[in-house]
């Protein structure tokens, strides 16, 4: 699936990162979220790298990346300390400016970095996600029953541990045919590639630690930066699910864009057609709605349509 990209294990310091990289041009960062790993990336990262330094990483705790010890207040799994992985990674491959697109849980790793390192972000594309801390400020039965990895894999160990364990197929099962999504959008070895993800018991740990702090300092960080006044700087890209959460439970406040526009000045971006897992879905639009933003237009679905 990324038979032009080259592999890394990159030490950030306080972790190891495992990433694939090709093509040349603009540096462009991929980040994936729960429950994927970087194969998210499979159909658009090839078509992107045609244009981009092309840079798919797996977050701290996540598929090949490593699993640093933990905290009682969670902080190395804070996006904070993600996103300063993130940054370190692309200095040592030679960028200390970038673009990134972040779907999910790698989508708040990439607004921790424009707000936490705005001298290094260029652009930033944000897919299927809110502020953490305005989807906790507006939590309520929609999203513990609709999203239950939020509540679920946030209570303490070891209860979310044991049952990711346990039954790894099922969650993978549920999330990839949930939230909107089609099962058939997922090719059986990237199925599989997500369950072998949530069998290893320190990336299960990881992961877990990783929503403890979702509901604990991460939604800190982001009211610490509101009530100081903080701002992500650069041009912001928000694309999200047109039959998801966020297309219906947030219309009433203007939906994604209003709510962006209250952490950044320059927001565009617009609905896509498929669940949850949209740039798995339907990557071509994806790809052209990225392609686009980050100032290559052309004739990416095409393409996408021509490799499957």
């Amino acid at each position: 699936m990324f038979d032009e990209f080259q592999s890394a294990e990159i030490d950030t310091g306080d972790a190891g990162i495992f990433c694939l990289r090709a093509g040349s041009g603009p540096p462009l960062l991929l980040l994936h979220g729960f429950p994927p790993t970087h194969l998210m990336w499979h159909d658009i990262a090839p078509v992107l790298a045609d244009r981009f330094s092309v840079v798919c990483a797996d977050l701290r705790g996540y598929g090949g990346s490593s699993c640093p010890a933990s905290t009682p207040d969670h902080a190395p799994y804070a996006k904070r300390s993600m996103a300063a992985d993130m940054v370190a990674l692309m200095e040592k491959l030679g960028f200390s400016r970038f673009m990134v697109a972040g779907h999910d849980r790698g989508g708040r790793v990439g607004y921790r970095m424009a707000l936490d390192h705005p001298d290094s972000i260029e652009k930033l594309a944000l897919l299927d996600i809110i502020a953490t801390a305005d989807v906790w400020d507006r939590a309520d039965a929609r999203l513990a029953l609709g999203y239950w990895p939020w509540s679920l894999l946030a209570q303490p160990e070891p209860l979310p541990e044991t049952i990711l364990a346990g039954a790894a197929e099922a969650i993978i099962e549920n999330a990839l045919s949930g939230w909107g999504s089609s099962p058939s959008a997922f090719p059986a070895e990237v199925r599989q590639a997500y369950v072998d993800a949530l069998r290893d018991p320190s990336h299960i740990h990881a992961i877990c630690e990783e929503y403890r702090a979702g509901a604990t300092l991460d939604r800190e960080h982001d009211r610490s930066d509101k009530a100081a006044g903080r701002r992500i700087r650069c041009p912001l890209l928000a694309l999200w699910s047109g039959q998801g959460a966020l297309a219906e439970w947030y219309a009433g406040e203007g939906g994604p864009l209003a709510l962006w526009r209250g952490w950044a000045d320059d927001v565009r971006g617009q609905a896509m057609p498929g669940g949850h897992f949209f740039p798995e879905e339907n990557p071509a639009q994806t790809v052209d709605a990225l392609a686009g933003f980050f100032g290559e237009p052309g004739h990416a679905a095409q393409k996408i349509l021509s490799r499957r």
